[in-house]
């Protein structure tokens, strides 16, 4: 089993910047795509980003040049830099990590909340 910790959510203004974090323990052997979901009150959870084990990034188009996914390998960790964020960006994110051969964890989702 992998149990994923997700912190760094919060209510910040527009124009604001907020860094998560989401740590995975346990099992972790074989950690390889780790990203970020998002999901906001009445639509479908969306990709924010991914990166690979290799460091390939990947951005969901309406997050591009604000956002920068980064992950330490020693410490198990991913991180979701937000800059200049907007009231859309306002929803649950949720850490999701891939194990090979394929098995999948979520974390418990934080909270990003942006005020107009």
């Amino acid at each position: 089993q992998v149990q994923l910790v997700e912190s760094g959510g919060g209510l910040v203004q527009a124009g604001g910047s907020l860094r998560l974090s989401c740590a995975a323990s346990g099992r972790t052997s074989g950690l390889n795509r780790m990203g970020w979901y998002r999901q906001a009150p009445g639509r479908q959870r969306e990709l924010v980003a991914i990166i690979t084990s290799g460091d390939t990034r990947t951005y969901a188009d309406s997050v591009k040049g604000r956002f920068t996914i980064s992950r330490d390998n020693a410490k198990n960790t991913v991180y979701l830099q937000m800059n200049s964020l907007k009231p859309e960006d306002t929803a649950v994110y949720y850490c999701r990590v891939l194990i090979t051969p394929g098995y999948e964890y979520w974390g418990q989702g934080t909270q990003v909340t942006v005020s107009s």
